[in-house]
């Protein structure tokens, strides 16, 4: 799987960066709510993989099949995977959480070994939802689907 950077063939025209991910994961959920909190600007949107416009993205990419321990961003008319992803995310956020972008520095092969390992053991550390989050009326209209 490319990991920096695939040219996004749906790229919304309106809009600030999405992140994409696993509806069902409590630490993914979890990071939801920690990138809204520190978006200061409000510019992230959110859609889970499982929905209609993750599952069309996915598909669009030529990835229908994508597990959904992967995090994805899309930015810039861009997709972002996994590290790369987490890490451009969290540089969008400013100071402090912007300070570790510096592990891009690292090679993807072993930023991506590390976060393999966080994903594949998240349901048994953290536990899973029987159903997706769904955001308070305030912050629906941040939300694909």
């Amino acid at each position: 799987m490319t990991r920096s950077g695939i040219p996004s063939p749906e790229y919304p025209a309106e809009g600030g960066p999405i992140v994409l991910f696993d509806g069902e994961c409590n630490l993914c959920n979890a990071t939801v709510q920690f990138i809204i909190r520190h978006d200061r600007k409000g510019v992230f949107r959110f859609a889970s993989l499982q929905g209609a416009y993750g599952s069309s993205l996915l598909a669009s990419l030529g990835m229908p099949n994508i597990t959904p321990d992967t995090f994805l961003l899309q930015a810039d008319g861009r997709v972002y995977l996994q590290s790369e992803g987490a890490l451009r995310t969290l540089r969008r956020l400013g100071l402090p959480w912007s300070l570790s972008y510096v592990f891009i520095i690292l090679p993807a092969g072993l930023r991506d070994a590390v976060y393999a390992y966080v994903a594949r053991n998240r349901y048994r550390w953290f536990g899973k939802r029987e159903t997706c989050y769904l955001p308070t009326p305030e912050l629906w209209a941040r939300f694909l689907d």
